[in-house]
Protein backbone atom coordinates (compact mmCIF):
# COMPACT_ATOMS: atom_id res chain seq x y z
CA UNK A 1 0.00 0.00 0.00
CA UNK A 2 2.39 2.20 0.73
CA UNK A 3 4.37 1.66 -2.57
CA UNK A 4 1.42 2.29 -4.23
CA UNK A 5 0.62 5.66 -2.81
CA UNK A 6 4.24 6.80 -3.27
CA UNK A 7 4.28 5.55 -6.84
CA UNK A 8 1.22 7.85 -7.46
CA UNK A 9 2.70 10.65 -5.39
CA UNK A 10 5.50 10.41 -8.28
CA UNK A 11 3.08 10.36 -11.03
CA UNK A 12 1.67 13.05 -9.52
CA UNK A 13 4.51 15.40 -9.40
CA UNK A 14 4.99 14.37 -12.92
CA UNK A 15 1.87 15.86 -13.60
CA UNK A 16 2.56 18.78 -12.13
CA UNK A 17 5.73 19.25 -14.22
CA UNK A 18 4.26 18.40 -17.21
CA UNK A 19 1.30 21.22 -16.70
CA UNK A 20 4.25 23.57 -15.66
CA UNK A 21 3.14 23.75 -12.16
CA UNK A 22 6.90 24.76 -11.15
CA UNK A 23 6.38 24.08 -7.40
CA UNK A 24 4.60 20.35 -7.59
CA UNK A 25 3.27 19.47 -4.79
CA UNK A 26 3.34 22.97 -2.61
CA UNK A 27 0.83 24.41 -5.56
CA UNK A 28 -1.69 21.79 -5.38
CA UNK A 29 -1.62 21.05 -1.50
CA UNK A 30 -0.46 18.09 -0.98
CA UNK A 31 -0.31 17.72 2.66
CA UNK A 32 3.27 17.62 4.01
CA UNK A 33 2.85 14.63 6.33
CA UNK A 34 2.39 12.90 3.56
CA UNK A 35 5.84 13.43 1.97
CA UNK A 36 8.49 14.13 5.11
CA UNK A 37 6.34 13.05 8.07
CA UNK A 38 3.62 14.35 9.95
CA UNK A 39 2.84 17.99 10.80
CA UNK A 40 1.32 19.37 14.07
CA UNK A 41 0.13 22.38 11.94
CA UNK A 42 -3.40 21.82 10.57
CA UNK A 43 -5.28 23.89 8.44
CA UNK A 44 -9.36 24.22 8.38
CA UNK A 45 -11.27 21.13 6.54
CA UNK A 46 -12.66 23.07 3.92
CA UNK A 47 -9.18 24.33 2.45
CA UNK A 48 -7.66 20.54 2.73
CA UNK A 49 -10.73 19.14 1.12
CA UNK A 50 -9.99 21.49 -2.08
CA UNK A 51 -6.65 20.47 -2.13
CA UNK A 52 -6.80 16.95 -1.90
CA UNK A 53 -9.94 17.22 -4.55
CA UNK A 54 -7.35 19.27 -6.80
CA UNK A 55 -4.15 16.29 -6.10
CA UNK A 56 -6.81 13.86 -7.20
CA UNK A 57 -8.08 15.63 -10.17
CA UNK A 58 -4.45 15.85 -11.32
CA UNK A 59 -3.72 12.48 -10.59
CA UNK A 60 -6.60 11.41 -12.70
CA UNK A 61 -5.39 13.56 -15.62
CA UNK A 62 -1.42 11.67 -15.05
CA UNK A 63 -3.90 8.22 -14.76
CA UNK A 64 -4.96 9.06 -18.68
CA UNK A 65 -2.05 10.86 -19.96
CA UNK A 66 0.36 8.05 -19.25
CA UNK A 67 -2.57 5.56 -20.77
CA UNK A 68 -1.95 8.16 -24.07
CA UNK A 69 1.69 7.76 -24.08
CA UNK A 70 1.20 3.92 -24.27
CA UNK A 71 -0.97 4.21 -27.89
CA UNK A 72 0.67 4.72 -31.29
CA UNK A 73 0.81 8.75 -31.91
CA UNK A 74 -0.83 10.04 -35.25
CA UNK A 75 1.39 12.32 -36.86
CA UNK A 76 -0.43 14.14 -39.66
CA UNK A 77 1.17 15.63 -42.49
CA UNK A 78 1.41 19.56 -43.26
CA UNK A 79 3.11 21.58 -45.52
CA UNK A 80 6.32 23.12 -44.40
CA UNK A 81 6.11 26.78 -43.27
CA UNK A 82 9.16 27.38 -45.41
CA UNK A 83 6.78 27.37 -48.44
CA UNK A 84 4.42 29.96 -47.16
CA UNK A 85 3.82 33.18 -49.01
CA UNK A 86 6.02 36.12 -48.94
CA UNK A 87 2.94 37.98 -50.82
CA UNK A 88 -0.20 38.25 -48.19
CA UNK A 89 -2.31 40.90 -49.67
CA UNK A 90 -0.37 43.89 -49.66
CA UNK A 91 2.32 42.83 -47.22
CA UNK A 92 5.49 41.17 -48.43
CA UNK A 93 7.69 38.85 -46.23
CA UNK A 94 11.34 38.66 -46.00
CA UNK A 95 13.05 35.54 -44.47
CA UNK A 96 14.65 35.92 -41.35
CA UNK A 97 17.55 33.09 -40.11
CA UNK A 98 16.27 31.36 -37.03
CA UNK A 99 19.56 30.76 -34.89
CA UNK A 100 20.78 27.37 -34.25
CA UNK A 101 21.07 27.99 -30.20
CA UNK A 102 17.07 29.14 -30.81
CA UNK A 103 16.31 26.06 -32.31
CA UNK A 104 17.93 23.70 -29.98
CA UNK A 105 15.84 25.44 -27.37
CA UNK A 106 12.58 25.28 -29.38
CA UNK A 107 13.29 21.67 -30.34
CA UNK A 108 12.10 19.59 -32.97
CA UNK A 109 10.10 21.15 -35.11
CA UNK A 110 9.17 23.50 -38.19
CA UNK A 111 9.51 27.20 -37.54
CA UNK A 112 8.37 30.29 -39.68
CA UNK A 113 10.19 33.98 -39.19
CA UNK A 114 9.29 36.70 -41.28
CA UNK A 115 9.58 40.58 -41.32
CA UNK A 116 6.04 41.75 -43.12
CA UNK A 117 6.03 44.93 -44.42
CA UNK A 118 3.19 46.87 -46.03
CA UNK A 119 4.37 49.52 -48.34
CA UNK A 120 3.07 52.43 -46.32
CA UNK A 121 5.95 54.71 -45.72
CA UNK A 122 7.13 55.27 -42.39
CA UNK A 123 5.53 52.73 -40.92
CA UNK A 124 7.61 49.72 -38.49
CA UNK A 125 7.30 45.91 -39.88
CA UNK A 126 5.43 43.33 -38.61
CA UNK A 127 8.00 39.61 -37.66
CA UNK A 128 5.89 37.08 -37.71
CA UNK A 129 6.69 33.83 -35.72
CA UNK A 130 4.92 30.51 -36.34
CA UNK A 131 6.27 27.30 -34.41
CA UNK A 132 5.02 24.06 -35.26
CA UNK A 133 5.33 20.86 -32.89
CA UNK A 134 4.53 17.46 -34.59
CA UNK A 135 4.96 15.89 -31.09
CA UNK A 136 5.20 17.53 -27.54
CA UNK A 137 5.25 13.58 -25.80
CA UNK A 138 8.63 13.86 -25.16
CA UNK A 139 8.60 17.10 -23.47
CA UNK A 140 9.35 19.36 -26.35
CA UNK A 141 6.54 21.72 -25.66
CA UNK A 142 5.41 24.96 -26.37
CA UNK A 143 7.46 27.68 -24.86
CA UNK A 144 5.53 30.93 -23.45
CA UNK A 145 6.65 34.25 -24.78
CA UNK A 146 6.43 35.37 -21.54
CA UNK A 147 9.30 33.29 -20.56
CA UNK A 148 11.65 33.84 -23.90
CA UNK A 149 11.12 37.47 -24.54
CA UNK A 150 12.12 38.74 -20.68
CA UNK A 151 15.20 36.14 -21.20
CA UNK A 152 16.10 38.74 -24.56
CA UNK A 153 16.24 41.41 -22.69
CA UNK A 154 12.38 42.48 -22.97
CA UNK A 155 11.00 43.93 -19.95
CA UNK A 156 7.29 43.43 -19.76
CA UNK A 157 4.81 46.39 -19.18
CA UNK A 158 1.42 45.33 -19.73
CA UNK A 159 0.01 41.98 -20.33
CA UNK A 160 -4.15 41.36 -20.86
CA UNK A 161 -6.28 39.43 -23.55
CA UNK A 162 -8.11 40.85 -26.59
CA UNK A 163 -11.11 38.98 -28.54
CA UNK A 164 -10.02 38.93 -32.24
CA UNK A 165 -12.43 37.74 -35.41
CA UNK A 166 -11.57 36.89 -39.68
CA UNK A 167 -14.26 36.78 -42.28
CA UNK A 168 -15.46 32.98 -41.67
CA UNK A 169 -14.33 31.82 -38.36
CA UNK A 170 -14.77 32.66 -35.03
CA UNK A 171 -14.05 35.20 -32.47
CA UNK A 172 -11.12 34.32 -30.22
CA UNK A 173 -9.10 35.25 -27.54
CA UNK A 174 -5.46 36.23 -27.84
CA UNK A 175 -2.63 37.42 -25.56
CA UNK A 176 -1.70 41.27 -25.95
CA UNK A 177 2.07 41.62 -24.28
CA UNK A 178 3.28 45.08 -24.10
CA UNK A 179 7.32 45.20 -23.91
CA UNK A 180 10.31 47.48 -23.51
CA UNK A 181 14.06 47.28 -23.89
CA UNK A 182 15.58 50.25 -23.73
CA UNK A 183 13.70 53.06 -25.61
CA UNK A 184 11.98 50.93 -28.05
CA UNK A 185 8.47 49.95 -26.94
CA UNK A 186 7.15 46.68 -28.72
CA UNK A 187 3.60 45.35 -29.15
CA UNK A 188 2.93 41.30 -29.36
CA UNK A 189 -0.41 39.58 -30.24
CA UNK A 190 -0.08 35.85 -29.87
CA UNK A 191 -1.80 32.57 -28.99
CA UNK A 192 -2.13 29.06 -28.94
CA UNK A 193 -3.46 26.41 -31.80
CA UNK A 194 -4.05 23.05 -32.32
CA UNK A 195 -6.62 20.60 -34.06
CA UNK A 196 -8.82 23.70 -35.53
CA UNK A 197 -8.98 25.61 -32.07
CA UNK A 198 -7.27 28.69 -30.70
CA UNK A 199 -6.13 29.16 -26.91
CA UNK A 200 -4.76 32.23 -25.06
CA UNK A 201 -4.07 30.32 -21.95
CA UNK A 202 -0.50 28.66 -21.94
CA UNK A 203 -2.30 26.33 -19.19
CA UNK A 204 -5.05 25.07 -20.97
CA UNK A 205 -3.12 24.85 -23.80
CA UNK A 206 -1.50 22.07 -21.81
CA UNK A 207 -4.68 20.70 -20.65
CA UNK A 208 -5.76 20.13 -24.31
CA UNK A 209 -2.73 18.83 -25.46
CA UNK A 210 -3.47 15.55 -22.53
CA UNK A 211 -7.40 15.70 -23.44
CA UNK A 212 -6.22 16.03 -27.28
CA UNK A 213 -3.25 12.93 -26.72
CA UNK A 214 -6.54 10.68 -25.35
CA UNK A 215 -8.78 11.51 -27.55
CA UNK A 216 -7.33 11.92 -30.72
CA UNK A 217 -3.89 10.50 -30.28
CA UNK A 218 -2.40 13.39 -31.47
CA UNK A 219 -0.24 16.00 -29.84
CA UNK A 220 0.88 18.39 -32.23
CA UNK A 221 0.34 22.26 -32.02
CA UNK A 222 1.50 25.59 -32.59
CA UNK A 223 2.40 29.20 -31.55
CA UNK A 224 1.37 32.21 -33.65
CA UNK A 225 3.45 35.17 -32.75
CA UNK A 226 3.17 39.39 -34.45
CA UNK A 227 5.44 41.79 -33.24
CA UNK A 228 5.42 45.43 -34.04
CA UNK A 229 7.49 48.51 -32.78
CA UNK A 230 5.64 51.25 -31.80
CA UNK A 231 6.12 54.39 -32.97
CA UNK A 232 6.94 57.48 -30.57
CA UNK A 233 3.87 59.12 -32.62
CA UNK A 234 0.94 56.11 -32.41
CA UNK A 235 -0.71 54.39 -29.59
CA UNK A 236 -1.35 50.87 -28.67
CA UNK A 237 -4.19 50.72 -30.40
CA UNK A 238 -2.66 51.94 -33.45
CA UNK A 239 -0.19 49.38 -33.27
CA UNK A 240 -2.50 46.64 -33.02
CA UNK A 241 -3.92 47.89 -35.73
CA UNK A 242 -1.14 46.93 -37.98
CA UNK A 243 -0.99 43.62 -36.62
CA UNK A 244 -4.59 42.73 -37.08
CA UNK A 245 -3.77 44.25 -40.92
CA UNK A 246 -1.14 41.09 -41.33
CA UNK A 247 -2.94 38.76 -39.62
CA UNK A 248 -6.27 39.37 -41.92
CA UNK A 249 -3.95 38.32 -44.13
CA UNK A 250 -2.25 35.73 -42.75
CA UNK A 251 -4.52 33.53 -40.90
CA UNK A 252 -7.02 32.27 -43.68
CA UNK A 253 -3.64 31.31 -45.79
CA UNK A 254 -1.85 29.47 -42.42
CA UNK A 255 -5.02 26.81 -42.17
CA UNK A 256 -3.26 25.22 -45.14
CA UNK A 257 -0.25 24.67 -42.83
CA UNK A 258 -1.37 23.88 -39.87
CA UNK A 259 -2.98 20.44 -39.50
CA UNK A 260 -6.80 20.65 -37.80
Amino acid sequence: MIVAIGRALQLLEAASRFLGLKQGFALVGIPQRFLVGSASDRKGAVASNLRFSAAVILLAATALFLRAQSRSEITPPHKQLASFPRQCGPWTGQDMIISRDIVDVLGPGDFLMRTYQDGVVGDPPVNLFVAYFPSQRAGDTIHSPKNCLPGAGWVPLNSSRVEISFPEGKPFLVDRYLIKKGAQRDLVLYWYWAHNRATASEYWAKVYLIADSIRLRRSDGSLIRVTTEIRQSESVDMAQARLLSLLSNVVPALEAYLPH
